[in-house]
Parts: structure tokens; sequence; C-alpha cells
């Protein structure tokens, strides 16, 4: 009979025990598979965290380089302005040169008047006939004067009023030039009003649309790193809960021999690997060569329209098309001019089928012949400041640049 209990006993205690390790197995497998979830967590956090610190970086680059288009937006504002003052300026100057005209045709009318009635005058005092054919028979009023002449009868102070007519005529007609000079440069003042109009509106979008998608990027990363925070705190709560629940089990489990067994338990720590900062650099460029000069100005430069003439603009990267190609000359010692106009005569014409790197090419834009300026770097492509980009390389068969393109290139050197 005790045997039989003693056997009982065992069996139940053997159970048990069998049940306890059982579980405690289970447990253990279960924080394994917790710390592998949460190492795994922990390493796309780092990850994200690293992405929103870029994309910080990003956004500092970014507000920079906003600053520096806010700056050409003030000028280019700056620069419309003056440019509708002149207008204005012209369109006065204009009215009253249209002013000046009329009166100088109400004198030639009201002096023709008088030359008829002495002519009239002259007639029916016995003058001869000749002179009133002269009147009537001219077509104009300038055909008059040159029938006019040819009569040796009229008196001294006609022929002084006929040579007054032809002055006030030939100053009419030299007004009248000067109007319409006036107005041609008040269109091309308009078209430029209205390039720097666009590059305003071209360049404020960018930005804008830039920002936006920093920011949409920034909010989408941090709204990653919220549920991987929360998925981590939730396995952190299980994983907190299983180990009480084993702590329990072990402190109710009845002891197999007198001696007691300890259990130690191991913790395996997962380091959080290290985001290594990285810092964006603008290449220096040479300042040797007119060609590699302006490396250090792409994706760091805007466009402004007057811009690369002072050391302001060229310390802060702002710079117009025919600005960069004359500053970028002057890094390799030649002096060439800072507009178009100017570019487009200096060195010697070449063919495009002869262009090396270098060499200066033109492109018709915005209505105007030679409206852009490059300076070609070989491989089909060209470094220049363009309105929507700043300074920035292009490939010549770009379909905008190579319809503007008309085959005008010049050799400096």
């Amino acid at each position: 009979m005790k045997k039989t209990i003693v056997t009982m006993s065992t069996v139940a205690v053997v159970g048990l025990t069998s049940a306890f390790f059982a579980e405690t197995a289970h447990a253990e497998k279960t924080v394994s598979q917790i710390h592998d979830e949460r190492s795994e967590i922990k390493v796309n956090l780092s990850n994200a965290e690293a992405k929103i610190a870029q994309v910080l970086l990003d956004l500092e680059d970014l507000n920079k380089k906003i600053a520096r288009v806010d700056g050409a937006l003030a000028e280019n504002k700056k620069q419309v302005k003056e440019t509708e003052d002149k207008i204005k300026d012209t369109k006065q100057k204009v009215d009253e040169l249209e002013e000046e005209i009329a009166v100088l045709e109400d004198k030639i009318e009201e002096r023709f008047e008088i030359m008829k009635e002495r002519i009239v005058a002259y007639q029916k005092n016995g003058g001869d006939v000749q002179y009133l054919e002269v009147l009537f028979g001219s077509k104009s009023f300038g055909d008059f004067i040159s029938r006019s002449s040819a009569v040796s009868k009229i008196s001294d102070a006609d022929a002084d009023l006929m040579k007054q007519q032809e002055a006030d005529k030939k100053a009419v007609e030299k007004k009248q030039a000067a109007v319409e000079e006036k107005l041609d440069e008040l269109n091309d003042m308009k078209a430029e009003q209205e390039a720097i109009q666009d590059t305003i509106l071209e360049q404020k979008e960018q930005n804008e649309a830039a920002k936006q998608e920093l920011k949409d990027k920034e909010a989408q990363l941090k709204e990653m790193k919220a549920n991987l925070e929360g998925k981590d705190s939730n396995l952190a709560a299980l994983e907190a809960d299983i180990r009480s629940s084993m702590e329990a089990a072990n402190n109710d489990t009845p002891s197999v021999s007198g001696e007691s067994n300890g259990s130690s338990s191991s913790h395996s720590t997962t380091s959080k690997p290290s985001v290594k900062a990285t810092t964006a650099t603008v290449p220096s460029g040479s300042t040797g060569s007119a060609i590699t000069a302006g490396n250090k100005y792409i994706g760091n430069s805007v466009y402004v329209w007057g811009g690369g003439r002072s050391a302001y603009d060229v310390q802060h990267g702002r710079f117009d098309c025919s600005g960069f190609v004359s500053w970028a000359y002057r890094q390799e010692g030649i002096s060439l001019p800072a507009s178009t106009a100017g570019l487009s005569g200096v060195g010697s014409k070449v063919s495009y089928s002869n262009i090396q790197p270098g060499d200066l090419v033109f492109f018709d834009t915005d209505g105007r012949k030679n409206g852009h300026v490059g300076i070609y770097i070989g491989g089909g492509q060209f470094i220049g400041s363009q309105s929507s980009t700043g300074v920035a390389k292009v490939s010549m068969s770009n379909p905008y640049w190579s319809k503007a393109f008309k085959g005008h290139v010049r050799r400096v050197k």
C-alpha cells in the first residue's frame, strides 16, 4: 500500500514537472520570437529616423534655395518695376511727340492756305497763269514745292515760306521716325517684362512643389515611425506579461528533490544601428577653365535677369545667361561682353559641324534673335544659366533648345 502511494505521488510530481517544462519551453519560444520581431522593428525605426533626418536636411537645403530664389524674385520684381517705369516714361514721350507732330501739321496746313491765297491774288493782279497752274496741277504738297521751284516769278516771301514748309516737313518726318523707334523700344521692354514674369512664376511654382513633396514625405515617414513605435510598445507589453506568467508558474511548481533547482535566464540585447549623417557638398569646379568654372553652381544657383555683374551676385550664384558666360570666361582670364548682343559678335563664327568645347552657342528665344547663350562643353551638351533651373548642363537635343538653336556658334579663342 505504501509502495502504491509513493508510486502515485511520484507519477503526480513527474506529471506536474513535465507540464511546467513544456509550458516554460513554449513561453521561452514566444519570448524569442518577440525579441526577433522587436529587433526587426528597431532596425526599421532606425531606417525611418535616418530617412526623416535626410528629409530635414533636404528641407534645410531647400529653404536656403528658397531664400535665394525669394531674393531673386524680389530683384526680378524690381527689374519689372523699372521696366514699367521706363514704359510709362516712353509712352509719355510718345504722346509729346504726337502732339508736336500735330502742331507741325497744323502749321504746314496754315502756310499752304496762305500760299494759295497769295497765288490767287497774284493771278487776279495780272500774274502769269503758269503760277496758278502750279497750284492746281500739283498732285501733292511735295509735288507742289517741286513745281513751284521752277517758277521764276514767285516772290521772295513765297520762296522763304516754301523753304520753311520743307524744313517743317522734314522735322515731321524726323519726329515720326523717333516715335516709331520709341514704340519699338517699348515693345522690346514689354517682351522683357513678360519674360521676367514667366521666370518669377516658374521659379515660384518649382519651389512650392518641391517643398510640398518633402513635407508629404516627412509626414509619411513620421506616420511610419509612429506605427513602428506602437508595435514595439505592444510587443514589449506582451513580453512583460509572458515573463510575469513564467515567474508565477516557476514559484508555484513543487520541488522534485530536496535541493532547490535555480533557473537562470539570459537576456539578449539588440544594439540600435547608428545613423551616419551625410553632408552634401558642392563640387568646387575649376577656376581655370570657362567650361568647368560654373560646375560649383549647378543645383546651387538661381536665374536673375541682369545677374552676374556684381561680386554679390557671383557669391550668391545669381546669373542670367550672358552674365554667366562673361563670368565663366573671366575665370580663364578672358574678358567678354555681358550681353547676348555683345557676345554674338565676339571671336569668329564657326559651323555646328566643327563645334568644340568652349564655343558659344546661341538660341532664339522669347521672339528675340540670340535671346539666350551658353557654353558648349562637349558630348552634345552646353552649360548656361536658364530661367527655370539656374546654372545647369543641358542637352543640345532637348526639344526646346534644339528648336531654338539656329546654328549660331562662335569661337572665342
